[in-house]
């Protein structure tokens, strides 16, 4: 892999600054609509991403603290019900975003490069390193911010690309 974590880190920063706006721009009635029936509502989808950088900001802090970590898998759908985002405000929600994601790249810049090795096993996966973790975060995000920030049937074709480094 070409870039370092310390990139993967500033990355999202980028992609932070440069999407909060943008993710404040949509209106509240706008953030209750969905792409269709059978699919999340954009609150929806920020409130996965808020999960997801919750349940991974405990993996990059214990994977530095054991030889392997083993870390339950989630219910992606149950604990978008649980947190009930269908029914917060979005400007709540975006806030709530943006700070668990500039403190997990906070955090990310204080991984130990000797941890970055770690094997950690989510659910019944096999074992992943850290650091592929760590990245398939960020790849994450992007894959979810496209999908609240792209109006339907515009694929790729409204807005720049997030942040700089080149995906792994």
């Amino acid at each position: 892999m070409t870039n370092t974590v310390t990139d993967v880190a500033a990355d999202l920063a980028s992609i932070v600054r440069t999407t909060a706006p943008r993710l404040q721009s949509i209106s509240e009635t706008d953030s209750n609509s969905t792409r269709g029936s059978g699919t999340w509502s954009r609150k929806q989808i920020l409130g996965h991403l808020i999960d997801s950088a919750l349940n991974n900001l405990h993996r990059f802090v214990r994977a530095q603290q054991v030889d392997e970590l083993k870390f339950p898998g989630y219910d992606q759908p149950f604990w978008v019900d649980q947190g009930g985002y269908q029914d917060r405000p979005w400007a709540a929600l975006v806030g709530l975003w943006t700070g668990l994601n500039e403190h997990l790249s906070a955090v990310i810049l204080r991984i130990h490069a000797d941890r970055l090795q770690t094997p950690c096993i989510i659910g019944d996966s096999k074992p992943l390193a850290l650091e592929f973790i760590v990245r398939d975060y960020v790849r994450h995000l992007r894959h979810h911010l496209e999908q609240i920030l792209e109006p339907e049937g515009s694929k790729g074709k409204t807005h720049p690309p997030f942040g700089s480094v080149k995906q792994a």
